[in-house]
């Protein structure tokens, strides 16, 4: 299980680097001062951050099996998760806002926000990925499924 869980963040990670650099290619941090995009740099880069470590931090419970770090990578992974849903209930409205916008805007547009141009399949295989991150670490922390 301790596997599967470094096996789905690594995906979701995945995922949440090309948003991310769609996020910046197409002007999010820039668009902070006008309040085009409605994700905040400080909640983007502190869910990037809060991930990175927690992954690392996972890494390191695999190689030395100890049970405080599986315990300290569920609890960096809680405000990840709050982070996630904060910038999704804020990435609804953009997106339902008019795709169209998205599809014919010019990459140097500021009037639509960045994070409009996100794939829906990305933003939903990153979230039901970091689900099932969430909960495969929580059981191995458990000491559910052997590690």
């Amino acid at each position: 299980m301790d596997i599967a869980a470094l096996i789905t963040w690594v995906v979701t990670a995945l995922g949440g680097f090309y948003m991310l650099g769609t996020w910046i290619r197409r002007g999010g941090i820039r668009q902070q001062a006008t309040g085009t995009s409605r994700l905040p740099a400080p909640v983007v880069f502190g869910h990037f951050a809060l991930a990175a470590i927690g992954l690392v931090v996972w890494i390191v419970y695999l190689v030395a099996d100890r049970t405080a770090l599986a315990w300290t990578s569920f609890g960096l992974l809680l405000p990840v998760a709050l982070l996630g849903f904060v910038m999704l209930a804020r990435w609804i409205p953009v997106h339902r806002a008019g795709p169209a916008a998205a599809a014919t805007a010019r990459p140097t547009d500021e009037t639509v926000p960045a994070e409009r141009h996100f794939p829906v399949a990305v933003v939903l295989a990153h979230g039901l990925l970091a689900v099932a991150t969430l909960v495969l670490v929580l059981l191995t922390a458990l000491g559910i499924g052997g590690s």
